[in-house]
């Protein structure tokens, strides 16, 4: 029944969706081949599914542990975000687009990995970058409120089939992704842009597991 769901939602709005600027699909014609592509994989809808921040709720004592990366996390702000962006299907879709980056920044379970203590300090490691410092998070919301001595940013913690989604607004994730590992100018920079240029209230960042 979720699928089916997934199905007429991401269908209904291919003829229609052009990101969120009104403009021509960037979906391209072979949509429905990849939709279907898309769904035979449990792995990757089993994750998307209610892609929106704060429809599972995370508690913080839920939160505390060490969490590996397996994937790209996206989620949307709103139901609303997620039916204009073309539904599950969509978010299933900017996952997969955002994979190939991932593989080619060397992401893995060893080197991208987020530890929240009890005392609300944490710690990370992005492609074996050190980052630690303090948070707060705030369970109706779902945001995460991060404080480093380089920076200080703010994410959004998601509940999904396998774990959590650590999650940032797009620019933000730039952001962290320049200041930790020196990109600049590079095709995982324009990837991202173009993301969150072609979606609307859409957050991108890592899902984690235990």
């Amino acid at each position: 029944m979720v699928l089916a769901t997934a199905v007429m939602v991401g269908c209904g709005s291919l003829g229609t969706m052009g990101g969120t600027s009104g403009g021509n699909s960037t979906i391209g014609s072979g949509a429905l081949g990849g939709i279907l592509d898309i769904l035979s994989n449990p792995n990757t809808i089993g994750n998307v599914i209610s892609s929106v921040i704060g429809t599972n709720k995370l508690t913080q004592a839920q939160l505390i542990g060490t969490w590996n990366y397996y994937g790209p996390g996206v989620a949307f702000t709103s139901e609303k975000a997620l039916a204009n962006a073309g539904g599950e299907v969509a978010a299933a879709r900017i996952k997969e687009k955002l994979q190939p980056t991932y593989n080619n920044l060397n992401l893995s379970a060893s080197n991208t990995v987020f530890t929240y203590n009890e005392d609300k300090s944490f710690s990370a490691k992005i492609k074996g970058i050190p980052l630690s410092g303090s948070y707060t998070y705030d369970e109706a919301s779902g945001k995460i409120t991060y404080k480093t001595l380089l920076l200080s940013f703010n994410g959004y913690a998601k509940r999904n089939t396998n774990g959590i989604a650590v999650l940032f607004e797009a620019k933000q994730l730039l952001k962290v992704l320049q200041t930790i590992t020196a990109l600049s100018g590079n095709q995982t920079l324009e990837v991202i842009g173009e993301v969150s240029k072609q979606y609307d209230n859409v957050r991108l960042g890592f899902d984690v597991t235990k």
